[in-house]
């Protein structure tokens, strides 16, 4: 039983057990008509909280039976009033209140509470960051887990939506998608929610719904808890210059109104920290106590996720096969070519020369290597809302790609696949570097200065 309903069912029995007081008066002043008519209201109370249970626990519980009993001596001493027996007061109070006690202490010893777990993830691609966790929470027995897409929208310069996505079609088969319009949070208060992305307002370039701003979901659980959608080279705390360059990271909307914030070491908690204490310019104990029990560094789903994907194991689509096979049946060298937003946007169109030479090589040596091209999922929105003719530019690019059909074109929501059925990694520097470490294969960094 949720919670929720948990706490509706014991409200109800506190409003029976306070309308025993006013039965007891309306008997005592003979009052015979008053008393059957909350003798109704208990009776029909008693029912509703029989159906609650039955709904979520079956029919046959024990706190049901115990209901039953209560709403039978109900009856009886609404018959024994409409009969005009009479009937003692004291007696009718005490035996309502053992039959009621009864069944309250059925109510809190027999119904165990399910946790009620939602996910948010809003970019299916990012799914990877929740995953794992989700996995753990919908296997145990006594968790409610619910993976609930949110959509997001494209934000035009002047900070207005523009274009809404929704990609809640985009997940693995074996997760099952509540969809967001049928979810109602204000009815089931879960017990955690989950999200990936911190920024509430304050991203450029896309938006979740106001509803799903972290400083909004605070009202509707105990636990808010933020899991980053990427992972970041590992920085010791003592690394300045480093730190500089990432701190915007750690004071995100969704990190000071998470509950709890799980970060991908315990290297990168410190890191958290540091910068947190430097932001708030609080430096006490409790300050620092504060944050080292919020922010824990348990290590990244998304880390779990590559380990865990098999390359024996994946789905292989025929058109990727057709690329990656030789005549002789034998499979090419797959090298996965990672481009990033942050690249183009520092670049511009020197990039999209660095790409076309990168392209043109790896056309010449099809016959050997598949080139497995996986730009970053949200370079279409940033570029064309930032820089409109480089995404003019960068379009022709990838339109050139796909119609030659030389190459792979990546453009799914699962990098898991790229990464585990990939020999080697070419590309920017990103998250997905961390994330291709842990396989142990190859990496080597494109250099945009260097046009061969």
């Amino acid at each position: 039983m949720r919670k929720v309903q948990k706490q509706q069912a014991a409200e109800l029995m506190k409003q029976i057990e306070e309308a025993h007081d006013q039965i007891k008066k309306y008997i005592d002043q003979g009052s015979a008509q008053s008393a059957m008519e909350l003798l109704e209201d208990c009776q029909n109370g008693g029912i509703t909280i029989g159906t609650l249970i039955e709904e979520t626990e079956g029919e046959g519980h024990p706190t049901v039976s115990l209901l039953e009993e209560y709403c039978e001596l109900v009856y009886q001493i609404h018959t024994d009033l409409a009969e005009q027996k009479e009937i003692n007061a004291n007696k009718v109070y005490k035996l309502l209140r053992q039959k009621l006690i009864k069944a309250e202490n059925s109510l809190r010893n027999d119904i165990p509470v399910r946790i009620e777990a939602v996910f948010l993830p809003y970019k299916a691609s990012m799914w990877d960051s929740l995953e794992s966790v989700w996995k753990a929470a919908d296997a145990d027995p006594n968790c409610d887990a619910y993976v609930v897409p949110i959509p997001y929208y494209d934000k035009n310069p002047d900070g207005s939506f523009r274009e809404m996505h929704y990609e809640g079609a985009q997940y693995p088969k074996y997760v099952p998608i509540t969809n967001y319009n049928a979810f109602d949070f204000e009815q089931h208060r879960p017990d955690m929610i989950f999200i990936h992305n911190p920024y509430d307002s304050f991203n450029l370039v896309t938006s979740v719904p106001p509803f799903f701003f972290s400083e909004n979901l605070k009202k509707y659980t105990e636990k808010l808890i933020y899991i980053p959608y990427f992972v970041l080279g590992d920085i010791k705390p003592d690394e300045d210059e480093r730190i500089e360059g990432m701190k915007h990271f750690c004071t995100t909307p969704g990190v000071f109104h998470a509950d709890k914030v799980i970060v991908q070491s315990e290297d990168m908690k410190q890191v958290y920290i540091k910068v947190l204490l430097d932001e708030t310019n609080n430096h006490s104990e409790a300050a620092k106590k504060y944050w080292d029990n919020k922010i824990l560094g348990l290590g990244s789903p998304k880390i779990d996720k590559v380990v865990n994907t098999k390359k024996e194991n994946l789905e292989i689509p025929q058109e990727w096969l057709r690329i990656i096979e030789k005549q002789d049946g034998s499979r090419k060298k797959i090298i996965f070519y990672n481009t990033s937003v942050g690249a183009l946007l520092e670049h511009n169109e020197k990039m999209l020369q660095k790409m076309e030479a990168v392209f043109e090589i790896f056309k010449e040596n099809q016959e050997e290597v598949a080139l497995l091209w996986r730009p970053h999922p949200l370079i279409k929105a940033t570029v064309e809302s930032m820089r409109p003719q480089l995404w003019i530019e960068y379009d022709k690019l990838v339109r050139k790609y796909r119609e030659e059909g030389w190459g792979i074109y990546d453009d799914s929501s699962d990098i898991d696949r790229a990464i585990a059925l990939s020999d080697a990694y070419y590309g920017d520097g990103s998250s997905v570097v961390q994330m291709y470490q842990q396989t142990g294969k190859p990496i080597m960094m494109q250099n945009v200065d260097v046009i061969a």
